[in-house]
């Protein structure tokens, strides 16, 4: 198990460029099991998440070409769907939870997906409903084997259009819907889709391979299916999630940060919510700039003046993989915040670590947490904690760089499933940070 060491307190300075964006990459890869034709990815981010998924890929036959940093060529010509039924299988798949989205473009062209249940964060609750009726209502059978948490959903046909009704906005479930709808036979309607700007890449993608999909960026997908797709070249967006944690680290060390190519357009009301918290962000040509915020930064409250609340929401709304970030971060601001997280129960459960640093937080239950922010007037501690998730960990880390004294962060792995090299990056901005 690796750890970080981590001296704290050091205002850092620099430009940073950000990763490919990890949950599109996940989308994008399953994707290249479509077609028989090379199918050519570039930015992929060199991270565990992604690379298990490659590696997935790999054992079920598709021929995997690097071609050089981020861009792989991938070749779905010879794919041994017999492997989904062996129990290495079952064991690699159960370990991430990104392989859900190979069951689309496995079920709509060879007529079978099998999933053991998907691994990744323990952040709470996490279904799978979405994804199976929506497969369900596209004709296939599904079957569960309990005793080893094991999904399928077969078809003896061609898959049929439908129109449906998510029950939730769901984006790997509204991801694995799309991809097997492209092969249906007729037209599916895919309504309360989720619209997230990684699912827009996704349905581009497959638009560029022959598919053909309308609706895309809004809530009402139409699909009419085809009877197969070709290869493209395809280019990750920048991860909006790590853009959210380079600010979040800017301001929480009060260093000046440059962020290069972050692809505004796609940012939603990111920006906007942290300048919500007092941050300065400032739009240079594609980049943003952070000053160093000397004076600390001061929250502004709603128009009432009532206490301001940041909550979790589906696209456009904020989403809820920054919010551990924003409540990291208002940890020092100048005034209260109160942080909603409304789509999981577990995630806000490693404000202990940071009531522990000195943070004043309360937890008002598992999905509301009040924070008194200190405006820098109180230093959070150095301490020892272990990263329960990509996220949370994150936000540790950031805490502990902005933190008095050494930290320890153990359990390191879970960061580097979704941040590529992070050591390394924060070192070349001067951060005094340690893999032991």
């Amino acid at each position: 198990m690796g750890t970080f060491k981590i001296e704290g307190g050091i205002q850092l300075k620099g430009e940073v460029t950000p990763q490919g964006a990890k949950n599109e990459a996940l989308q994008i890869l399953c994707a290249v099991l479509l077609t028989p034709e090379k199918v050519t990815i570039n930015n992929i981010p060199d991270i565990i998440d992604v690379n298990k998924l490659i590696l997935l890929l790999g054992n079920l036959g598709v021929k995997i070409q690097k071609n050089g940093s981020g861009s792989i060529t991938f070749q779905a010509d010879e794919v041994n769907v017999g492997y989904l039924e062996t129990e290495a299988f079952k064991k690699e798949g159960g370990s991430l939870r990104g392989s859900i989205m190979i069951v689309g473009p496995l079920l709509a062209r060879f007529g079978k997906g099998y999933i053991p249940k998907p691994g990744g964060d323990k952040i709470g609750r996490r279904r799978l409903d979405t994804h199976f009726e929506g497969f369900i209502n596209l004709g296939a059978k599904f079957r569960y084997q309990r005793e080893d948490h094991f999904y399928g959903v077969e078809t003896s046909g061609k898959l049929k259009g439908a129109h449906m009704l998510l029950d939730e906005a769901s984006v790997t479930g509204t991801a694995n819907i799309v991809m097997a709808a492209v092969l249906a036979e007729g037209i599916t309607t895919i309504y309360n889709a989720a619209c997230e700007p990684y699912l827009q890449q996704l349905c581009k993608m497959l638009n560029s391979m022959g598919a053909k999909i309308t609706g895309v960026g809004s809530n009402l997908l139409t699909i009419e299916g085809v009877e197969s797709l070709g290869g493209c070249h395809h280019i990750i967006l920048p991860d909006m999630i790590e853009i959210g944690s380079w600010i979040g680290l800017a301001a929480m060390t009060r260093s000046e940060i440059t962020i290069k190519n972050v692809s505004w357009a796609n940012l939603g009301v990111i920006p906007s919510v942290f300048r919500k918290l007092g941050i300065t962000i400032e739009k240079k040509d594609d980049d943003i700039y952070i000053p160093a915020h000397k004076n600390g930064y001061t929250v502004k409250t709603d128009i009432d003046g009532s206490i301001l609340t940041i909550a979790d929401a589906p696209w456009p709304g904020f989403t809820p993989d920054l919010l551990s970030i924003i409540l990291v971060v208002a940890t020092q601001a100048n005034g209260d915040v109160l942080i909603h997280q409304k789509m999981f129960e577990s995630r806000l459960f490693f404000v202990d670590k940071l009531i522990d640093m000195g943070a004043k937080i309360m937890l008002c239950d598992p999905h509301r947490a009040v924070v008194m922010g200190h405006n820098f007037q109180s230093q959070l501690k150095a301490t020892v904690m272990s990263s329960p998730d990509i996220r949370a960990g994150i936000s540790l880390l950031i805490a502990a760089l902005s933190a008095k004294g050494t930290s320890t962060i153990q359990n390191i792995e879970q960061i580097d499933r979704g941040y590529e090299r992070i050591d390394e990056r924060l070192r070349a901005l001067g951060a005094n940070i340690v893999r032991m």
